[in-house]
C-alpha cells in the first residue's frame, strides 16, 4: 500500500510540475506583454501632453505681451473722458486668451493614472486647475466688458487693467508649471 502510494505521488507529482511551470510562464509572459503595453500607451500619451504644452506655453508667451500692450493703453487712456473701453481694446487690436491645451491628460486621468509618477500627476492636475481658473477669469473679463463697453471712467479703465494684470499672472503660473513638466519629463 506504501508503495502503491508512492508511485502515485510521483507520478502524480510528474504531471502537475509541468502544469504549474506552464501556468507559472504563462502568467509572467502576460505580465511582461502587458507591462510593455501600459509603457507603450504611457509613452504615447506622454508624448501628446507633451506635444499640446508646448502648444499651450507658446500661445501663452505669444499673448502676455499683447495683453500687456493692452494695459499700457489703459494706462495711457485712463484719463480720456473721451475713449471708452471699446476705443482703447479696438486700438490695441482687440482681447486675447491663451487656449491651453490638456485633452490627452484628461484621457490618461480616467483610466491609467496609477501608471504615472506622482509629481507629474501633481503638476498636470495642477495645469488642469488653472485651465480652469483661467477660463472663469476670461469669463468674467468678458462679462466686466460686455456691461461696461461704452465706459469712459478712468476708474472702469482701472478695473479691467486690474483683471489683466490678474488673468497674466495666471498664465505666468501656467507657463512655470508647463516649464517644471517639460523639466520632469526630460528626467525621464
Amino acid at each position: 500500500m506504501k508503495e502503491k502510494f508512492k508511485k502515485y505521488t510521483v507520478l502524480f507529482l510528474k504531471d502537475i510540475i509541468p502544469v504549474i511551470a506552464g501556468i507559472l510562464i504563462a502568467l509572467f509572459i502576460n505580465e511582461w506583454n502587458s507591462e510593455r503595453k501600459d509603457e507603450a500607451y504611457i509613452n504615447q500619451v506622454f508624448s501628446t501632453i507633451s506635444q499640446e504644452l508646448k502648444e499651450s506655453k507658446e500661445d501663452i508667451i505669444v499673448t502676455i505681451p499683447q495683453q500687456e500692450s493692452l494695459i499700457d493703453s489703459l494706462e495711457f487712456y485712463s484719463t480720456h473722458q473721451n475713449i471708452t473701453i471699446l476705443d482703447v481694446v479696438m486700438r490695441s487690436k482687440g482681447i486675447y486668451i491663451p487656449r491651453i491645451k490638456i485633452s490627452a491628460w484628461k484621457s490618461v486621468s480616467n483610466t491609467k493614472i496609477d501608471l504615472i509618477d506622482y509629481n507629474k500627476i501633481t503638476t498636470l492636475s495642477d495645469i488642469e486647475e488653472l485651465k480652469q481658473t483661467l477660463n472663469n477669469k476670461s469669463d468674467f473679463l468678458m462679462s466686466f466688458l460686455y456691461s461696461n463697453i461704452n465706459e469712459t471712467d478712468k476708474n472702469k479703465k482701472q478695473t479691467l487693467k486690474m483683471i489683466l494684470l490678474d488673468i497674466i499672472q495666471t498664465e505666468r503660473t501656467l507657463q512655470q508649471n508647463i516649464e517644471l513638466m517639460e523639466k520632469y519629463n526630460k528626467t525621464n
